[in-house]
């Protein structure tokens, strides 16, 4: 009886490891599920999305594995993002925290904001207002923003919002390193991103972690916890779930 019972507890063993070994597979090389804490990507993602990130979109860097473990340098199986993809990374600054912003400068461009709008490699950036009333937070705010549609070179749409008053105006203009890249937040003036070279500023190439693919679960933590199942009809999201992200 008690050799049953040893051989259970080590065949349970034996089951939870192989589990736990293929969920870091599953996690480093192809899919890894991201929550998203701040409203800085409104109105593409919101306080409270659940997303899946493709691994394998840019090739493998140590920041691919659990705790960045060192064991190489550089990528490999290396693939070059697009303009106004969103991407995860890990924050320059300390290596370990992760955002998630929209690529805008390649290696070599230069970005900047002349009287609030937006400049690449000294060209505008295309946008077109549109009539979309967002409600759109920034902390503990809910400031009035005016929406646009923003076209990249590449022909790349995307939405991004500004304040209606107290906007973002002008910048230095940023030239971009190469192995680098230049990142923003949609929501333009709440977003902690390569403006600000002291918090997060031009990331390396090295520093991708892959690209958001699809929101799989979304609950509004205002309206209340998950945990709080009686007030589901307020706090989940439903027409959130499993929206491909562009």
């Amino acid at each position: 009886m008690k050799k049953n019972f040893l051989a259970i507890i080590i065949e349970n063993i034996k089951t939870l490891f192989y589990a736990l070994v293929i969920a870091v597979i599953i996690r480093s090389l192809f899919f890894q599920p991201f929550y998203i804490p701040s409203s800085s990507m409104e109105p593409t993602l919101l306080i409270g999305d659940r997303i899946f990130v493709k691994k394998f979109s840019y090739g493998y860097s140590k920041h691919s594995f659990p705790f960045s473990p060192s064991f190489f340098s550089n990528r490999i199986f290396n693939k070059a993002p697009n303009y106004g993809d969103l991407v995860v990374f890990k924050t320059p600054t300390d290596n370990r925290t992760d955002y998630i912003k929209r690529l805008i400068g390649m290696p070599g461009d230069t970005v900047q904001f002349i009287n609030g709008k937006l400049f690449l490699n000294k060209n505008e950036i295309l946008r077109n207002r549109t009539n979309n009333k967002y409600k759109i937070r920034c902390g503990t705010l809910r400031p009035e923003v005016i929406s646009y549609e923003e076209i990249l070179p590449n022909g790349k749409k995307y939405t991004a919002v500004y304040k209606k008053k107290g906007t973002y105006m002008n910048s230095d203009e940023y030239k971009v390193p190469e192995e680098h890249y230049f990142f923003l937040g949609d929501n333009r003036d709440c977003s902690s991103d390569s403006r600000y070279l002291s918090r997060v500023g031009f990331v390396s190439n090295e520093n991708l972690v892959g690209k958001a693919s699809v929101i799989f679960f979304s609950n509004d933590t205002v309206s209340g916890s998950i945990l709080k199942f009686w007030n589901w009809d307020k706090s989940l999201r439903i027409k959130r779930f499993f929206n491909l992200l562009r």
